[in-house]
C-alpha cells in the first residue's frame, strides 16, 4: 500500500549532515570533532570499568559511536583531503571503533544502542549538538533545537523490540513523509481567557454545569447503515459514523456498555480511512477486537501483536496491541505512520502517573505530529471511576489538553464563549464547549428501545456453616478494635464531633489493613463472606440453569470460583471458565463454548477479568456471588449480557451474605452512580467517590457499634 510507506533505519545526523560536509572546519590532531569523540570514547570505557553503566553514559555510547560513523562519512567523501590526511584520519578512527568496541564487549547491553533502529532520546540529541559545537562544527538551524521527546526511552530501553516483520517492511519502503496537507499552524489565542488557569474550572464545569443534559456534541442524522462487512448499525451508531465522515476527528466515545462502541470506531476509521489505525486494549480482548475488523469491515487485514510480536504481519491495516506490552513496542509503534489511534476501555489510562498512560499519551503525541488529520477515539463505558479529574488523561490522548492548558481547538471554542470562569453560566457554557470537541455519550433507554431493560435482584443468604461463623466472629472482633481506638482518640479529643472522629478512626484501619499480611480486617473479611458463600451461589445458578438456560457466573477471587466449578461438575452442570491467566486463545474457546455449545450451561467469569470487553448475551441472567468495590465494574459484568443483540430481559442476581458488612456494601455501590450519571447524564445526583466504599463501610460499623 503506497499510503503505507515507512522510514527505514535513521541517523542523527539527519539531511542536515550533507549540507554540513562544506562547512565543517578541518582540524588537525589538537581540533576537531575526533579529540571531542576520544574524550567522549575514554569517559564511557571508565565508567563501564566502575560498574553497570548508567543512562548519562548509555547516552554518551551511543552519541559517540553514531558520530563515529558520520565522520567516516566525511573522511571517505572530503575531496578536499590528500590521500596521506584521508588515511590519517581514518587511523584515528579506527582507534577511537576500537576503543569503543571493547567498552560493548564488556557491557554487552550496549550493542543494541549500535542498531540504526535503535530510539535515541532527546537528551541524546542534545548532547550531540553539544559536542559538535565544542568540536567547533557549525549548525543549522534545526539542528540547534532539540524538539521534545514524544517517545519515552528510559530505564526500559533494553525492553524496546522491533519485530523482524516490521523490519522487513521498513526496509521495502524506506520513507514515510508526513502529511501536512490539512496542516495549518496553530494562531496563538491572546483573548480575554489568556492569563486564567482553565483546567479545574472545566472539571468542575462537568460537576456544576450538567444544566440537565446528557453530555452528547451534536451529531448529524444518519445517511446509511450499512456497513462493509454487510451489517446494518443501529440508527445512533451511524449519526457517530457520519459525524466522523463530515471530518470530525477526536471523540470520547463514552455510551453505556452494550450500543457497540467497537463497531462505531471501526466503521469510523473506515469511512475516514484512518489506516494503518491502531488500537490499544486490555489483554482480554484482543482476539475479540480482530474478530470485529473481521466482522464490521472484511476488506481489512487486523493482526495481534503478542509477546515480542513475532507472528505479526507488518502490512495489516489494523494493529491491535494490549496495554501490558506497550513497553516494549512504543518505539516502533510511533514510526509506523498509523493515521488512526483507537484507545478501549479509556479509564485505563486515568493515572498519569502510570507507565501505560506515558505510552499512550507519547504514541497519539507521535501520531499527531506526522498525521495533523489522524483520527483519534477513546472508547469507554465508565469514563469516571474515582474523580472528576479522571478526565485528565483522556483530554490529552485526544490532544484537548496539554499538562497545563487547553490547547487552541478547545480554547478557541472557549473564546467563543465571550465568558471567564468568574462569570455566570460559564460552567454550562464550557461544559458544552468541550462536549462539542467530541463527547459522545448515549445511554440505552435513549438510543436502543430493542435492548430490554435490566435489573437487579438481591437474594439475602444467611451464612450458618462453620464458615459464616467465622466471619461474624472476625466482623465481630473488627468491630470491638474500632470501638476501642474510637474511645481512645475520643479521650484525646474530647471537643471533636463523632463524624469526624469516626472517620479518622475508620481511615487508620483501612490504611493499616493495607499493609497488613494476615488478620481480620475488612480485606480479609470480604473474602471470607465470598468463601462462605460461594455454595449457596453456586446452588442458585444450578436452579437457575435448569430452569431457565445458560447463565453467567461472576466472582472475584479463584478460590470462589473453584469451588463454584466443583459444584457444578457434582451436579452434572457443564461449565467453562474465563480467568486472567488464560491465553487469549483459551478465553476465547470458552467463550465460543458457552455461545455456541447447548451442553454448555454456565461461564464461571472473573470480575476483573470478564468484566469487559466480552459478549456473553446468550445468556440472561447473570449471578454475582461476590460483590465488588465499584459500581462501575459491577455494571460491566451486568453488561456483559445486556448488550445489543439480547432479547429477553436481563436479571442480576447479587448474593448477599445477610447481617454482614457485604450487605452495607452492597447499600454502598447502589448509592454510587452519581458521579458517572452527574458528569455525563446530566443527573443533578450527589457525587460520592467510589474509591470510599471500603471506608464508608467501616465507618457505617463504627457508627453501628457506637449506637448500639
Amino acid at each position: 500500500m503506497a499510503d503505507q510507506a515507512r522510514r527505514g533505519s535513521r541517523r542523527m545526523s539527519g539531511a542536515g549532515a550533507s549540507t554540513r560536509t562544506s562547512a565543517r572546519r578541518r582540524q588537525h590532531d589538537e581540533g576537531g570533532v575526533i579529540p571531542v569523540l576520544a574524550r567522549t570514547a575514554r569517559e564511557v570505557e571508565t565508567a563501564v570499568q566502575r560498574g553497570p553503566l548508567k543512562p548519562a553514559n548509555r547516552a554518551r555510547f551511543q552519541v559517540a559511536t553514531l558520530l563515529l560513523r558520520e565522520e567516516r562519512a566525511r573522511v571517505k567523501n572530503d575531496a578536499s583531503l590528500t590521500d596521506a590526511e584521508r588515511g590519517n584520519e581514518q587511523k584515528r578512527l579506527d582507534g577511537l571503533a576500537g576503543i569503543l568496541a571493547k567498552t560493548a564487549a564488556r557491557d554487552t547491553s550496549l550493542i543494541s544502542m549500535l542498531a540504526d533502529d535503535a530510539p535515541v532520546t532527546a537528551a541524546a540529541r542534545a548532547l550531540r549538538r553539544d559536542l559538535l559545537l565544542a568540536a567547533g562544527v557549525e549548525l543549522s538551524p534545526d539542528e540547534l533545537v532539540i524538539a521534545t521527546e514524544v517517545v519515552p526511552v528510559d530505564k526500559s530501553v533494553e525492553k524496546q523490540v522491533v519485530p523482524d516483520a516490521v523490519r522487513r517492511m521498513q526496509m521495502a519502503n524506506p520513507f514515510l513523509a508526513p502529511d501536512f496537507t490539512a496542516f495549518q499552524a496553530p494562531a496563538p489565542v491572546s483573548g480575554r481567557l489568556g492569563n486564567w488557569e482553565l483546567i479545574e474550572p472545566l472539571f468542575r464545569s462537568f460537576e456544576y454545569g450538567a444544566g440537565g443534559g446528557a453530555a452528547t456534541m451534536r451529531l448529524p442524522e444518519a445517511v446509511s447503515l450499512t456497513t462493509p462487512g454487510g451489517v446494518e448499525l443501529m440508527r445512533h451508531q451511524a449519526r457517530f459514523v457520519e459525524e466522523a465522515r463530515s471530518g470530525h476527528r477526536t471523540f470520547l466515545l463514552a455510551d453505556e456498555p452494550g450500543l457497540g462502541k467497537t463497531a462505531q470506531s471501526l466503521i469510523a476509521a473506515s469511512v475516514t480511512n484512518s489506516y494503518p489505525l491502531l488500537v490499544v486494549v486490555p489483554n482480554v480482548v484482543k482476539t475479540n477486537w480482530a474478530r470485529e475488523v473481521e466482522k464490521w469491515t472484511p476488506g481489512r487485514r487486523a493482526t495481534v501483536v503478542m509477546g515480542d510480536g513475532e507472528t505479526i504481519d507488518a502490512y495489516s491495516d489494523v494493529v491491535i496491541v494490549n496495554y501490558e506490552i506497550l513497553d516494549r513496542h512504543v518505539g516502533w509503534l510511533s514510526r509506523f505512520g498509523f493515521k488512526g489511534m483507537v484507545v478501549d476501555e479509556a479509564h485505563f489510562i486515568k493515572n498519569l502517573k502510570s507507565e501505560r498512560s506515558k505510552h499512550v499519551l507519547a504514541l497519539s503525541r507521535a501520531i499527531r505530529s506526522a498525521q495533523p488529520r489522524a483520527l483519534f477515539i477513546a472508547l469507554t463505558g465508565t469514563p469516571l471511576i474515582n474523580d472528576i479529574d479522571d478526565f485528565r488523561a483522556i483530554w490529552q490522548f485526544l490532544g484537548w489538553i496539554d499538562d497545563k492548558k487547553p490547547l487552541p481547538a478547545l480554547m478557541t471554542r472557549l473564546e467563543e464563549t465571550e465568558l471567564v470562569p468568574t462569570d455566570p453560566g460559564f460552567f454550562a457554557a464550557a461544559r458544552a464547549a468541550v462536549v462539542e470537541m467530541g463527547i459522545v455519550r448515549r445511554k440505552k433507554e435513549d438510543v436502543a428501545a430493542d435492548i430490554p431493560a435490566r435489573r437487579i435482584a438481591d437474594l439475602p443468604v444467611e451464612l450458618d456453616d462453620e464458615l459464616g461463623r467465622s466471619v461474624r466472629a472476625a466482623e465481630r472482633a473488627l468491630t470491638a478494635r474500632l470501638l476501642e481506638t474510637y474511645r481512645r482518640v475520643r479521650a484525646l479529643k474530647p471537643d471533636a464531633s463523632v463524624d469526624d472522629l469516626v472517620r479518622v478512626v475508620a481511615h487508620a484501619e483501612l490504611e493499616e489493613s493495607k499493609g497488613a499480611k494476615s488478620g481480620d480486617n475488612v480485606f480479609t473479611m470480604v473474602r471470607k463472606i465470598g468463601q462462605a458463600k460461594a455454595g449457596l451461589a453456586a446452588d442458585y445458578t444450578i436452579q437457575l440453569a435448569r430452569s431457565v438456560g445458560k447463565v453467567v457466573f461472576f466472582a472475584k477471587h479463584i478460590d470462589v470460583m473453584d469451588a463454584a466449578e466443583e459444584a457444578f461438575a457434582r451436579a452434572g452442570v457443564r461449565s467453562v471458565s474465563i480467568r486472567g491467566e488464560q491465553s487469549p486463545r483459551a478465553r476465547q474457546e470458552a467463550i465460543d463454548a458457552f455461545t455456541n455449545d447447548p451442553e454448555v450451561q454456565v461461564v464461571v467469569a472473573s470480575l476483573t477479568a470478564a468484566g469487559v470487553g466480552l459478549n456473553l448475551q446468550v445468556a440472561s441472567n447473570v449471578v454475582l456471588a461476590e460483590l465488588s468495590w465499584t459500581s462501575a465494574e459491577q455494571t460491566q459484568a451486568i453488561d456483559r449480557v445486556h448488550r445489543i443483540g439480547q432479547e429477553t430481559p436481563v436479571t442480576a442476581w447479587r448474593i448477599i451474605a445477610a447481617h454482614t458488612i457485604d450487605a452495607k456494601i452492597a447499600e454502598l455501590i447502589d448509592a454510587k452512580a452519581g458521579l458517572a450519571a452527574r458528569a455525563l447524564d446530566g443527573s443533578d445526583d450527589e457525587v460520592v467517590a467510589e474509591s470510599n466504599v471500603q471506608l464508608e463501610a467501616l465507618m457505617a460499623l463504627l457508627r453501628d457499634a457506637i449506637r448500639g
